[in-house]
């Protein structure tokens, strides 16, 4: 989504053209973030602002995807949720009740508002044998003021006060990208991926299975693939490039 679609809140060129194309095109899409902050209805409208439209069933969220596979791993689970509404509605759809007593994970998701009583309380349970799950392994996100802790960096912290590594289930993980081939039914021989990060994206793209493309309209550059053992199937300077091949 950033990087490839927005910028700021601002639509990048031609990602409002590809989207409306694959719509008329009956393509099977999604938009994917390791943002849990946001639930989908919120990002659709966040990208509505931009001119782009994106229903909110066709976007996927690393809090989605956690909440998927916690319900595959434990039906009917219990967790200890440290993240905002994004994650805590994925979990409560996913049927899991949302605990501080004896779960059986503890979740960490980013939020604006980490607390040190949250932390406290998160380490406590995971010493007590709660199962650690971070949704996404992202040390910093953006801000208007610059950057900031994300769920990475308190899963850090975490670890070095439980020696508990977690699983971490957000990009560079291929399951984030094999469940929403599950999502939309879809097999990776067909599928594509469009990304602007080489060290999650595109790396997470080529080990699910993907078709793999590198936009340079967010974080990496032409220069940066030069610096990894891989590389994606086509590079290009963003995804207007992709409407002038249609």
């Amino acid at each position: 989504m950033d990087g490839v679609l927005v910028h700021e809140n601002e639509a990048l060129p031609g990602a409002a053209e590809l989207i409306e194309h694959w719509r008329k095109q009956g393509k099977r899409f999604l938009v994917l973030t390791n943002n849990s902050i946001y639930t989908p209805r919120d990002l659709s409208a966040r990208l509505a602002r931009s001119g782009i439209e994106v229903p909110e069933d066709q976007i996927w969220t690393s809090a989605l995807a956690t909440a998927a596979f916690l319900k595959d791993q434990a039906p009917g689970g219990s967790a200890c949720i440290i993240g905002e509404a994004g994650l805590t509605t994925a979990m409560h759809e996913a049927g899991f009740v949302m605990t501080d007593v004896n779960p059986d994970f503890v979740v960490l998701g980013e939020t604006r508002t980490y607390s040190f009583e949250a932390i406290t309380k998160a380490i406590r349970l995971i010493n007590e044998g709660a199962r650690f799950i971070a949704t996404n392994p992202d040390v910093t996100g953006p801000s208007a003021e610059g950057v900031l802790p994300a769920t990475g960096a308190v899963a850090a912290l975490i670890t070095a006060a439980t020696k508990r590594e977690p699983y971490y289930v957000g990009k560079p993980n291929p399951m984030m990208f094999r469940s929403a081939m599950n999502k939309l039914g879809a097999h990776s021989e067909r599928t594509g991926m469009i990304g602007d990060r080489m060290d999650t994206d595109v790396v997470a793209g080529i080990e699910a299975g993907l078709h793999t493309v590198l936009v340079l309209s967010g974080i990496s550059s032409r220069e940066d693939v030069d610096r990894y053992p891989f590389r994606p199937a086509a590079i290009h300077d963003s995804v207007a490039d992709l409407m002038e091949n249609l």
